[in-house]
């Protein structure tokens, strides 16, 4: 991927020292309870997140990604860490995308902060932890992203490459369009009242969706030469990676459809296919197709 010539964004912040805030007035869940509590939510066919939230007693952010592990000895991200400029790169390309992409369409766009932590943070939506992943919180419009997530996406998940790092980071971006053009709000109406099952059809919708909406960025990428056949590949290979069918298999030996949030391997990549090759915002309309 080359990514070289993208803008810098200077919408790139790193959390406090020590993780931000912690649950229930200043108590923080230590490693050991922070894995116990992924184990269980996997094996329950519950959403790691929520359960967390329900103990912070806060909104549960969207997650993209799959469980992680922060090991000790992992090092804060220096400014000028190269990692740290790739994400400024790719944040910053997405920017300038985005911004055109919704000036055609009458719209403005009003880029998101992201947020580097390390181990744990707190949002707008609550107390997260790296185990969740990168996420996007619409409370404060801000990604959160643990740089030893990408390590975790190409040794233990299989999917290594700059094209699959940029793919997590524009998935998040993704969510954030949505609240932008009102999408989340919508979905968030929907689910109230909504039974588990309903709420969880909704939440693999939108997930499909901002998973497109990487992909119409990427279309553009690759229209300025930024992106080859290799990274492509390396770009399915990491939403396939995400799948919640892979990832129940890999936590408890089988799959739950019903209790899906994401989506399917197969589900994942066909939508970030659909806006690789269209790069039409108007494909990705996942809510209007008969099935995910």
């Amino acid at each position: 991927m080359r990514w070289d010539d993208f803008r810098r964004s200077d919408n790139v912040d790193d959390a406090p020292a020590g993780g931000g805030s912690g649950l229930g007035g200043g108590f923080r869940l230590g490693g050991g309870a922070l894995i116990a509590v992924v184990v269980i939510s996997l094996l329950l066919g519950k959403n790691p997140l929520e359960v967390l939230s329900l103990l912070e007693s806060g909104t549960p952010p969207t997650v993209q990604a799959p469980a992680s592990s922060v090991p000790p000895g992992v090092p804060t991200p220096a400014p000028n860490d190269p990692q740290r400029d790739f994400v400024r790169a790719v944040l910053g390309d997405t920017e300038d995308f985005w911004t055109a992409e919704l000036a055609r369409r009458g719209a403005r766009y009003q880029p998101p902060r992201l947020t580097l932590f390390r181990g744990q943070v707190g949002s707008a939506c609550g107390f997260a932890s790296a185990a969740m992943g990168p996420f996007y919180c619409p409370g404060d419009q801000r990604v959160y992203l643990d740089l030893h997530f990408f390590q975790e996406l190409s040794q233990r998940f299989g999917a290594p490459g700059d094209f699959a790092r940029a793919y997590v980071i524009a998935h998040e971006i993704g969510h954030h369009v949505q609240n932008q053009l009102g999408l989340m709000r919508e979905v968030a109406q929907k689910s109230g009242n909504a039974s588990e099952k309903t709420r969880n059809a909704l939440s693999v919708r939108q997930e499909l969706q901002a998973d497109c909406f990487a992909g119409v960025w990427g279309h553009s990428a690759q229209q300025r030469g930024a992106l080859d056949t290799r990274d492509i590949e390396q770009g399915l290979a990491a939403a396939a990676s995400v799948g919640d069918d892979r990832l129940q298999q890999q936590a408890r030996g089988y799959a739950v459809p019903e209790s899906f949030t994401h989506g399917s391997s197969a589900q994942r990549v066909k939508w970030f296919r659909v806006g690789l090759a269209t790069g039409d915002l108007r494909q990705c309309n996942t809510f209007a197709s008969a099935g995910p």
